[in-house]
Order: structure tokens, then C-alpha cells, then sequence
């Protein structure tokens, strides 16, 4: 089998409505989709983390792996990867996130070569029902009457909205407006109308400086929060912020052996992409394991990318936290029968060969479409300072 084409499609999915983080206003994804064409018809599909490293695998990754065999996965990293060792350290690793994106699709391939399930390729599910939380924040009013929830009481609405339809009691929120007593009373009141059962995890975005947050998790501790993620913007400041808090600490930088030095942070929440493929985040995930350290799953992905997901955390033992999700706010995806959506708190892994997904052509068109006459969406804009990038920290 060699690899004949590779397809790469940038595509615009919005959410419903846009919500607030800590640079500013996020209103949808711009990915990549990925097809890795063979000359036995086998197609694999991959999905980039962001729209430009489609353009790296077009101009780099692409024309180095056509007539290579899509079986062997070191071979086709031998062609266009670099070693990481280097490019880490000269701004040029922009190729490792691309390939981890064609991987995910050689991994797709292997599984319809093998006649089963991403799963069953990695060694059997341990799990079939996959947890994923529910997740809030504050979001500005869009039309159609989704978003709107800008007050404590707006978002703790939300939650028991979630918790009514979709049965979902482990709640992720951002409660980034850099306003310290507007997230500790947020919390209070979210634990207040949840109950004790329920579990509540916040996620910073790196906005607090050292002292607000120290400040802000002593006071939210009482509440039981399941875990806090880049409640600052260093590791360093993650363990100095350890000695007054027992709140676990989780982050999106995948630097375990700093982790392990510092003490700090306690989970990794990585995209497989970024980590460079499937091959290395099952490394990754192994390594957390022996140090100790937890790791779960990204989210506002498009399909492909969350049933890699799926189908991961169904064949590791040591994935045992809810998952991010953002599937409540996406209006769409690109494969049939998407998005994803959990019921009492999980979602169950695609039993279809390899990951178990197919793209829906009439979404591919639409969000291409989108793409096209749109460009790129952009997630660092301020509304408030039009034509400014935020600064770290908020407060």
C-alpha cells in the first residue's frame, strides 16, 4: 500500500455563541481536515489543532510522504519530521504538529487495514463509555438565543439546565474576567445550586498573577474543586502556589520532566496533534503514568480528533478523569451524525474500523464555504480594545 494524495481542507465550525477567555472573545475553531488518500482506496482522515499547520503539511509534509508506505509510521516521521531536539529550540517544531495530525490518519488507515476499531489496535477497550465534563463560562448574547450567560446566576442556570437535559453532573468552566470576587462568588454559588456530588473544575487561562491566585483559592477551596488548570502562567509559580492550596493543578504545556521537578502541575489536558502525533501521546500518557502525573483529553475539536479521543481513553487504564468537551455549544462538525454529545456524563466509543468516523460531505462544503469567505476565525480579540492584545495577568 503507498499513499497517493493527501487532502487538506481548512474548515470555520462557530459555536453557538462566544465565550470568554483569557485573551478575549472565542468564537469558534478554524481546523484543518485531513485525508490521506492510498492506492487501495483506504482513506484515513486527521484534523490539525489550528488552520496554518494545514498549511505546513500542503507545503512540507504532503509531498514528502506521496508513494511512502502509510503502515509504517516511523518511516513517514523519518521524511518530514525533524528531530525534536532542535527544532524545540529553534521556533521550527511547526512540522511536528502537522505530522501529528497525518498520523492520527495513518492510525485511521491501520485500523480499516486491520478490520477494527481505533481500540482494538491499541490493545482493547478497558472502558467503552468515555467521560467527558459539561462546560460553562461567561458567554455574549448571540442571535438565536444561545449565550447571554454573563452573570453567576446566568451560568449556575446554565449548569441545572445541563444537568436536567443531558444528566451531566462534572462541570468545566472558564470564569475569566479577571475580577477575583466574581469568581469566588460564582463558585460558591455554583457549589450552593450543584450539590456536593457534583464535581467542579475551573480553568484560569493563566489569567491570575501569584497573589490573586493564592487569594482566590483559598477562598474557593472549601467548595471541593475537583481541579484548577493554569490558575497562573509558569510552572514555578504553579508550586509556590502549591504550598497554600491542595487544589490539584492541571496545564495544556506538555513539559513533564519540569512537572516532575517542580511538584507542579498534577494532569496534562493535551491535543494528540500537538503532542505530536498518536504514536508520541501514547508515550506521553505512559510516561505520566510512571511519574504520577494524570493526564485527559482537549476539547472544540471536530469530530475526528475527539473520536481519537474516544477511542484512547478506552484502551488506557490510566485515563481515569473526565475529559473536556465543548459539545453542548457546537452547532456542527465534519463528520456524519456529529457532534458528539455526552448523556449522563459520557459518550460512548465508535465501533466503526479505525476511528470509526466518516466526514459528512454536505458539512465539509458548508464549513469550507465558511472558511473561504471568512478566513480564519479569531479567538485573541478584545471587543472592548479593538486593535489590542491582551497582556498577562489579567489581575
Amino acid at each position: 500500500m503507498k499513499i497517493t494524495n493527501i487532502r487538506v481542507t481548512h474548515v470555520n465550525v462557530p459555536l453557538d455563541a462566544p465565550f470568554w477567555w483569557t485573551a478575549g472573545l472565542y468564537g469558534g475553531a478554524s481546523k484543518s481536515i485531513i485525508e490521506v488518500e492510498t492506492d487501495e482506496g483506504v482513506v484515513g482522515l486527521g484534523e490539525a489543532p489550528w488552520w496554518h499547520f494545514g498549511e505546513v503539511i500542503k507545503a512540507e509534509i504532503a509531498p514528502a510522504l506521496i508513494g511512502a508506505d502509510p503502515l509504517d509510521i516511523a518511516d513517514c516521521e523519518a521524511r518530514c519530521v525533524p528531530p525534536w531536539q532542535i527544532t524545540a529550540n529553534t521556533g521550527e517544531n511547526a512540522a511536528s504538529v502537522a505530522f501529528g495530525a497525518v498520523e492520527l490518519a495513518l492510525w485511521d488507515i491501520r485500523g480499516k487495514v486491520f478490520d477494527m476499531p481505533l481500540y482494538k489496535v491499541l490493545g482493547g477497550a478497558v472502558r467503552k463509555d468515555i467521560p467527558f465534563s459539561e462546560y460553562f463560562s461567561f458567554r455574549a448574547a448571540a442571535q438565536g438565543g444561545a449565550g447571554g450567560e454573563m452573570t453567576p446566576e446566568a451560568i449556575v442556570d446554565y449548569c441545572l439546565k445541563m444537568r436536567e437535559e443531558h444528566g451531566s453532573t462534572i462541570f468545566e468552566g472558564k470564569l475569566i474576567m479577571g475580577d477575583p470576587e466574581l469568581e469566588i462568588r460564582t463558585v460558591r454559588m455554583l457549589r450552593e445550586a450543584l450539590g456536593d456530588k457534583a464535581q467542579i473544575k475551573l480553568d484560569s487561562n493563566m489569567q491570575w498573577s501569584l497573589t490573586s491566585a493564592r487569594w482566590v483559592l483559598r477562598e474557593i477551596e472549601p467548595f471541593n474543586i475537583r481541579n484548577y488548570e493554569d490558575p497562573v502562567a509558569t510552572f514555578e509559580e504553579m508550586a509556590a502556589l502549591r504550598q497554600h492550596s491542595r487544589i490539584p493543578f492541571s496545564t495544556h504545556v506538555p513539559d513533564l520532566r519540569r512537572a516532575v521537578a517542580l511538584g507542579a502541575p498534577d494532569y496534562f489536558v493535551c491535543n494528540f496533534a500537538a503532542l505530536g502525533g498518536l504514536s508520541k501521546t501514547l508515550k506521553f500518557i505512559a510516561a505520566c503514568e510512571a511519574m504520577g502525573k494524570g493526564f485527559w483529553c482537549y476539547s472544540n475539536d471536530l469530530g475526528i480528533m475527539t473520536a481519537a479521543y474516544l477511542h484512547v481513553v478506552a484502551a488506557t487504564p490510566w485515563i481515569i478523569e473526565a475529559s473536556q468537551s465543548l459539545f453542548a455549544w457546537q452547532i456542527g462538525d465534519v463528520v456524519k451524525d456529529g457532534p458528539f454529545r455526552q448523556k449522563g456524563n459520557t459518550v460512548r466509543v465508535p465501533e466503526g474500523n479505525g476511528l470509526g468516523v466518516e466526514l459528512d460531505p454536505a458539512a465539509m462544503k458548508r464549513w469550507a464555504a465558511h472558511f473561504a469567505e471568512h478566513g480564519p476565525m479569531h479567538h485573541f480579540s478584545d471587543p472592548n480594545n479593538p486593535g489590542r492584545y491582551r497582556r498577562l495577568p489579567l489581575n
